[in-house]
């Protein structure tokens, strides 16, 4: 590895240390803001780095079910469902809620942490319909990283 690369993995923590830090005083007025306009973005992205690699039996259970992630640190919330075609914003009460710090979701997505672990060290929580929850964390867990490491 070059110098470069090396020194990426700790300027990206470092920004995003800093991020937290200055977010914590407005958590609250975060939690308090429509879903919506968060929820388009993380339905694009999901359109794109998780939809295709899913299997067809996991899409249809997951088809019209509302599901909200929190990050608990930020106090910003999704909330998404499929429609059967892609991912949309959504409103109502989810059917499965997730809470995770920002820290503990990236490395879920990035493939540096496992979901069982993040669970059991109470770093993430699940809400709800737990069975459906289970399928998705065994869907995720078969397709292996969303984003590169």
């Amino acid at each position: 590895m070059t110098p470069r690369t090396t020194a990426a993995p700790q300027v990206a923590a470092r920004i995003l240390d800093t991020a937290l830090q200055l977010a914590a005083p407005l958590r609250g007025l975060v939690r308090r803001l429509p879903t919506q306009p968060p929820s388009w973005l993380a339905a694009a992205a999901l359109d794109r780095l998780l939809l295709p690699r899913m299997d067809a039996d996991t899409l249809r259970a997951c088809r019209d079910r509302v599901v909200e992630l929190e990050l608990t640190d930020l106090g910003a919330r999704v909330r998404l469902r499929f429609d059967g075609t892609r991912m949309r914003a959504a409103s109502g009460e989810p059917q499965l809620r997730v809470r995770a710090g920002t820290r503990a979701l990236l490395r879920l997505v990035r493939g540096e942490d496992d979901a069982d672990r993040l669970f059991f060290d109470r770093e993430l929580v699940m809400e709800g319909d737990t069975e459906f929850g289970l399928l998705l964390k065994n869907q995720l867990d078969a397709i292996g990283p969303l984003w590169g490491s």
